[in-house]
């Protein structure tokens, strides 16, 4: 018997129904009430991730939506029963309109519009091209996000190397560079970066504060790639036949996109800049006019793209949904099943995970920051970046002014391990399962979950090691 993904979302809702019969939609809870056994549901979608694609790849390629709500329901079931329906529901609906429903709509217009540009022509993928367009993405990660450049410049990259033997090593290095060491320098970059400037961080603190850190990891990692890909380059050599044929010359199809592009960027800004008193209260959420505009304003952004892009545009980048359908899925069950780990950090040196909390201070009270970078890079790993970046900020007093000024180191060390260490693993940044899926859809066989992070351990990490002795210490 087949169970659709909304099926168990429906049993879910009547779980927590089933429970209480009225609800208190201003239900809270404590992270400090729960044990670290609530974290196993989250571990678990982690868990599969990591371990089924390599292990049981049929089934988890058919499958993968139903596992993610599975470990979903695993958590929320017991959750409703334990602390009742209304803190259940409330949780849920924080969940989904705060978090998952603007991300995966921010994700969704960046993945549409940047899929209806396509860049005509056969590049070649020499050692040389390739660090050029790996630089290039760099700096466009910071204008248009991680996201938007990885959509845009992952295509022409996977075709000027589809004469390549060996290709997946240019993959991972896209991903380490250009879907997030790039993105470090402004608000539009990175996800946790926007929510630093939404909680009142300059627009240009970060570019003045942490570029010497990104030029040093975005430099360094283009030197590595170009020896390492010259030595696969000189090894393997090309295809006696390219698969693209030079028939076209280089140019801009579905140039209008980039307009759009520019209307995404106004509308991340417009909700930042834009205060307004008009809340809408759903359920104990509070969804503000200024988000709630950003939002429609990008489905409609989305909807435009797909409107006005030609067929053909769409055939030759060889545009699915496949991807995002993936990453979709994926992140909801992520988002939903990270609700207890993110309350029981919230909580402090006196919740679950005080340990960690307490790690970052030094003897005197006063914040570590190379354990700020490590501590916030490494939950950044495997945990949502973005929340994980406001724990941390919070932990360090939530008070911008003081957080730009006198604790300057500290808020740099939470940003770039943040944005920085999201390069670690294939969850740690949205684009990078993102990349990875639209990768394999091309025929490129990528490293498994722990074979990537292989890469990431022996390159990134010493990489920052070297960071925080120099400029976090």
């Amino acid at each position: 018997m087949k169970i659709s993904v909304k099926a168990l979302l429906r049993i879910a809702m009547l779980a927590f129904l089933s429970v209480s019969p009225s609800l208190s939609w201003a239900a809270d809870f404590d992270g400090r009430q729960l044990s670290v056994w609530w974290a196993l549901p989250f571990a678990g979608i982690l868990l599969s991730i990591a371990l089924l694609p390599l292990l049981l790849p049929q089934v988890w390629h058919h499958h993968y939506g139903k596992i993610s709500a599975a470990w979903a329901l695993a958590f929320f079931v017991p959750f409703g029963f334990s602390f009742g329906a209304s803190v259940a529901s409330v949780s849920l609906v924080h969940a989904l309109l705060a978090e998952y429903i603007p991300f995966i709509v921010l994700l969704t217009a960046l993945f549409t519009v940047a899929g209806g540009i396509h860049i005509r022509g056969n590049l070649r993928g020499s050692p040389g091209l390739n660090a050029g367009l790996l630089a290039i993405g760099a700096v466009l990660a910071s204008f248009m996000g991680t996201t938007g450049a990885s959509m845009l410049m992952l295509r022409p990259l996977i075709r000027a190397n589809d004469n390549r033997q060996h290709r997946a090593h240019v993959i991972v290095f896209f991903i380490f560079i250009v879907s997030n060491a790039g993105g470090s320098l402004t608000p539009l970059g990175d996800p946790p970066l926007f929510l630093g400037f939404l909680k009142g961080v300059d627009f240009f603190w970060t570019v003045k504060h942490i570029l010497p850190e990104t030029l040093f990891l975005v430099l360094s990692l283009l030197a590595i790639f170009f020896v390492l890909d010259t030595w696969f380059f000189k090894r393997e050599g090309v295809m006696p036949v390219d698969p693209t044929p030079d028939t076209r010359r280089f140019g801009f199809d579905g140039a209008a996109n980039f307009g759009l592009l520019g209307a995404v960027v106004v509308l991340v800004l417009l909700s930042g800049f834009w205060k307004s008193a008009v809340v809408f209260d759903v359920m104990g959420t509070d969804v503000g006019l200024p988000g709630l505009v950003r939002d429609v304003g990008l489905v409609g952004v989305t909807l435009l793209s797909l409107k006005i892009t030609a067929n053909s545009v769409h055939a030759d980048n060889q545009f699915s949904w496949g991807p995002m359908v993936e990453v979709a899925k994926l992140f909801a069950g992520i988002f939903l099943t990270i609700i207890p780990v993110i309350a029981m950090l919230k909580a402090g040196v006196s919740g679950p995970f005080g340990a960690v909390v307490s790690a970052v201070t030094r003897a005197d009270g006063q914040p570590d920051p190379m354990m700020y970078f490590w501590a916030s890079g490494l939950l950044s790993s495997f945990l949502d970046n973005a929340p994980t970046y406001l724990v941390f900020f919070n932990t360090a007093g939530g008070d911008p002014t003081v957080l730009m000024t006198t604790l300057a180191p500290t808020l740099a060390a939470i940003s770039a391990g943040a944005v920085f260490m999201g390069a670690n693993t294939y969850i740690g940044n949205a684009p990078n399962l993102m990349v990875k899926a639209i990768a394999e859809d091309r025929g490129i066989r990528m490293p498994s979950f722990f074979g990537y992070m292989a890469w990431s351990g022996a390159i990134l990490v010493p990489l920052f090691i070297v960071m925080s002795l120099i400029w976090f210490r």
